[in-house]
């Protein structure tokens, strides 16, 4: 570490924090046995991660990975075509891998939440009304069937790197687990709906677009108050609250 000229945080909330140091990435968190989790699937996983330094009960230490990140939410992406479609075939590759033990969320849990938060987002009138109830229906249709696989659970864009057409390394894995598959593509392409189908050429299985849409409505409904209460704008051009008036 030496040389270094200062520390970056990348994010830091109550729960956890990212800082960067030089070439190293520190993921600090709370809760030791997440960090535990994280590198337990870290190893498990079938596409490229970043390289796990060392350990320590509660913090994790990454090397920097090569490239940029597929964008943000809040901005359009650079990144070709071709690397959306490689995104989307890294996605196909890990749920087709072998899974890890532990069981996703069950989907009468995801329910309450949502109409926890519905209730919530209309009772506070931070999204209108109307906009939250038209969400809700589209939201329904995530509740269908499926086959768990391996999933990362939080797959955002920022997430994923990339050099050129290529995916160097996905980010972040402390929620992965055992979950439905068009959850991943829906978080990777959420706020950028233009961007679906290279990621669905990249991940070359039929896939039913109105699961994917009510996965984006109901990542939204159900985000939005964990990000005003952690210091994140769900209200910036393209994120959350546009996400849920395109719906309209």
């Amino acid at each position: 570490m030496k040389g270094v000229d200062g520390i970056e945080v990348i994010v830091a909330h109550s729960e956890r924090a990212t800082l960067r140091v030089g070439d190293t990435f520190l993921k600090i968190d709370a809760d030791p046995q997440r960090i535990e989790r994280e590198t337990a699937v870290m190893a498990m996983a079938t596409i490229p991660t970043a390289e796990i330094l060392w350990q320590q009960p509660n913090v994790l230490a990454l090397a920097a990975l090569p490239g940029t990140a597929l964008g943000t939410l809040e901005a359009p992406s650079t990144a070709s075509a071709a690397a959306w479609s490689a995104a989307g075939a890294a996605a196909h590759r890990l749920h087709g891998s072998p899974p890890p033990p532990w069981p996703g969320r069950e989907p009468d849990e995801t329910a309450s939440e949502l109409e926890a938060e519905c209730e919530w987002l209309i009772a506070h009138e931070v999204v209108p009304a109307a906009v939250v109830r038209r969400n809700r229906a589209v939201a329904e249709a995530a509740f269908r069937p499926y086959a768990p696989v391996f999933t990362h659970g939080d797959l955002q864009l920022t997430h994923v790197f990339v050099d050129g057409d290529e995916v160097t390394g996905v980010l972040d894995w402390s929620e992965a687990g055992l979950g439905d598959p068009l959850f991943d593509l829906a978080i990777l392409t959420l706020g950028h709906e233009e961007r679906l189908d290279q990621v669905l050429a990249g991940y070359a299985d039929d896939v039913d677009i109105d699961v994917i849409r009510g996965w984006w409505s109901l990542r939204s409904l159900t985000a939005i108050r964990w990000l005003l209460e952690h210091g994140f704008d769900p209200t910036a051009p393209g994120a959350e609250v546009d996400v849920l008036l395109a719906r309209m």
